[in-house]
């Protein structure tokens, strides 16, 4: 009887040390806040007294990170000021689409190509800044490489985040159409990419067929998986370099991955990234506030890292509209926001963000 009393004492004993143990390790595991961020623009020219007024001002918003597009010499300066407010910056880099790209234009071999056989500096679609490279190309592969490993070098960026990565709209927003006169029902040939000669090579090599020749391409699943393999294995290519040298990568995205293959080409549920920025803008697509939950839901779902909402700020006019659409992405899972931009916000819009920074900071 003492024997097995013993033993019981034991088992209660070590049975109350794991539970310990094991409340401990849960007090030890900090809770995620859910931070705000925007994008913004460096410029061409770093002035030091607008950049402290700017960073001033996205603290008293709450903001505590910023994904800057500007040089890597611009971000280093950037960065110094922002460490005073514990503001993170992040590198925000245009990667397929290189407009004003000076190395690029020299060769036009590196561009992508639509169905009509157009490379995307003859045949600029929609507008004119639309000027996108090949991810099937190897020199226009190793030119974006060459971008994202200068940002890497830049001290105390917060991460690489590559924007534009993936191919033209080949389905514009609904509420964008109107605007170049355009109605997409299908998928029409100028605005389906990347016919690229090498594209069309590698998928004969695998298939014995070359999809010019489809007489509907857009139904081919081979040849869209194709094309979404050359972009994903880009980003992931960079990803693994990033990491080799300790720095993260983000991205801006569109929707949600499904939603995503189908209008830009874009799996960036295949991605290996540290952390992704969808694009939840839902007046481009004539939806509700409701969407952004269902938008933000659907893409936590579907990948193993966080999302970080963002939101369109000229779309959330009303101080209500923007207290919601925050609100409602904090509800299905994603770990913050990023507004687009904090730059342009009214006074109302900024009375809400400063009250979410009281209520949750």
């Amino acid at each position: 009887m003492r024997t097995n009393l013993f033993k019981n004492i034991i088992l209660i004993t070590f049975i109350t040390f794991l539970i310990s143990c094991d409340k401990e390790k849960k007090q030890e595991i900090p809770k995620s806040k859910f931070t705000f961020s925007s994008w913004a623009n460096a410029g061409g020219k770093f002035k030091e007294d607008v950049w402290r007024k700017r960073i001033r001002y996205y603290d008293s918003l709450g903001i505590s990170e910023i994904l800057v597009g500007g040089s890597p010499n611009v971000l280093e300066k950037i960065i110094t000021i922002a460490k005073e407010k514990n503001i993170k910056v992040h590198g925000w880099m245009w990667t397929l689409n290189r407009p004003g790209d000076t190395i690029a234009k020299k060769h036009p071999e590196w561009y992508a190509v639509n169905r009509n056989g157009q490379n995307s500096l003859e045949y600029r679609a929609y507008v004119n800044y639309y000027q996108w490279l090949s991810p099937f190309h190897p020199e226009a592969r190793q030119h974006i490489i060459n971008n994202a490993k200068k940002l890497m070098e830049v001290e105390g960026l917060a991460s690489v985040h590559l924007d534009y990565v993936r191919y033209p709209d080949v389905i514009l927003g609904a509420d964008l159409q109107p605007k170049y006169n355009i109605v997409q029902e299908t998928e029409m040939p100028e605005y389906d990419y990347d016919y690229h000669p090498i594209a069309r090579e590698g998928f004969k090599k695998i298939f014995e067929k070359d999809p010019m020749d489809f007489k509907h391409p857009e139904l081919s699943t081979e040849w869209r998986q194709y094309r979404l393999n050359a972009v994903t294995s880009l980003v992931n290519e960079i990803i693994d370099i990033a990491h080799s040298k300790n720095k993260k990568v983000t991205a801006a995205v569109f929707p949600f991955p499904e939603m995503s293959r189908q209008m830009v080409r874009q799996a960036w549920n295949d991605w290996n990234l540290d952390q992704a920025y969808p694009m939840l803008y839902q007046n481009f697509y004539r939806e509700n506030i409701n969407w952004i939950g269902f938008a933000t839901k659907q893409g936590v779902s579907d990948v193993d890292f966080p999302i970080i909402s963002g939101l369109y700020a000229p779309a959330l006019r009303d101080p209500k509209d923007l207290e919601r659409a925050i609100t409602i992405a904090k509800e299905n899972g994603a770990r913050g926001i990023s507004i687009f931009t904090a730059d342009g916000l009214t006074k109302e819009q900024q009375a809400v963000f400063v009250k979410f920074k009281n209520k949750w900071r």
